[in-house]
């Protein structure tokens, strides 16, 4: 099957490696109440794995599995070199990537317990210089604005709408930064907004207004409920997208973006969007069943054979 070349697709984000490492102990019998305003512990961890995330960098991998054109727009520090050096090896074009001298890529450092229970700490490094990234030569058909600092989001939504370009809104992570305020105002810009199902509920908080409702003013609203699926609210008729099951539950890290990724790659097609989201749905269910962000593959053969299998849909 030879890939169908479609149009670019803009991909604002981050780009950033996550750091886990699993302590083989319990962090309770560690941390004591009592002592915890003069906290000092240490904890050993014999396994530790370094990953590639962010959601750019994601929504980048997943969308090359599919044969798509993305563009990443992000900003990274100067020890991207091995993660620059990946996009490319896939056909990604790093060309806005850009390089913030003297600084770290935004890196998590993750440690787990044996009770599931996480340590996280967040260096934003280049993460912080994105506004400055101008994407106004970017070529792309569609895009997303996905998680990044917050000035980052405002500016590349800005450059996005001023240009004519429809995208779509990704909040995530991002979700704390944002007022309902700030929210209306993306919406203004935006055609399109993702949200997992807690998400749809904060913003129906922070707005005063129902998921429903929002989606009057949108191409589409789309709510992702993980195994039950998602809701795709368009055109005032809301569809119940049914989950892929998928091979195994591994790791949910990277789901959202790999169903992201479906999504844009469907709008390239020109398909309608209940397909957009059965493909973005397919897409998740691949990722889950791989530990990490980036470490499943499947060809374009295999996507289009599960999507013909699973929706009676067809890669052209």
């Amino acid at each position: 099957m030879h890939s169908l070349q479609t149009p670019p697709v803009i991909i604002c984000g981050s780009v950033a490696f996550d750091t886990i490492m699993v302590f083989e102990g319990k962090f309770q019998d560690h941390i004591l109440p009592d002592q915890v305003h003069a906290l000092s512990v240490s904890f050993l961890v014999p396994s530790m794995r370094k990953e590639y995330g962010g959601c750019a960098g994601n929504i980048a991998y997943n969308m090359r599995l599919l044969g798509g054109q993305p563009v990443p727009v992000a900003t990274v520090g100067q020890d991207a070199g091995d993660y620059l050096a990946r996009m490319q090896e896939q056909g990604t074009d790093t060309s806005f990537v850009k390089v913030i001298p003297d600084t770290f890529t935004a890196q998590c450092f993750i440690t787990t317990d044996l009770s599931d229970n996480q340590i996280t700490a967040f260096h934003p490094g280049a993460m912080g210089d994105s506004a400055s990234n101008d994407l106004s030569a970017a070529q792309g058909v569609w895009g997303i604005v996905a998680p990044d600092a917050k000035d980052g989001m405002f500016a590349h939504a800005r450059r996005l709408h001023a240009r004519g370009i429809p995208f779509i809104f990704d909040l995530g992570q991002a979700m704390p930064l944002f007022s309902g305020a700030d929210i209306e105002d993306m919406l203004t810009m935006a055609q399109v907004i993702t949200l997992n199902d807690y998400e749809a509920t904060v913003v129906e908080q922070r707005t005063g207004r129902s998921m429903a409702d929002i989606a009057k003013t949108l191409q589409a609203a789309i709510i992702t409920r993980g195994e039950k699926g998602s809701t795709l609210l368009a055109d005032g008729v809301e569809t119940h997208i049914p989950a892929v099951k998928a091979t195994a539950v591994v790791d949910p890290t990277g789901c959202g973006d790999a169903y992201r990724a479906g999504l844009l790659y469907g709008l390239t097609l020109g398909w309608g969007w209940a397909d957009c989201c059965r493909i973005a749905s397919l897409m998740g269910s691949l990722k889950i069943a791989e530990r990490g962000a980036q470490n499943h593959t499947a060809t374009r053969e295999q996507i289009s054979s599960l999507l013909q299998q699973h929706y009676g849909l067809t890669l052209p």
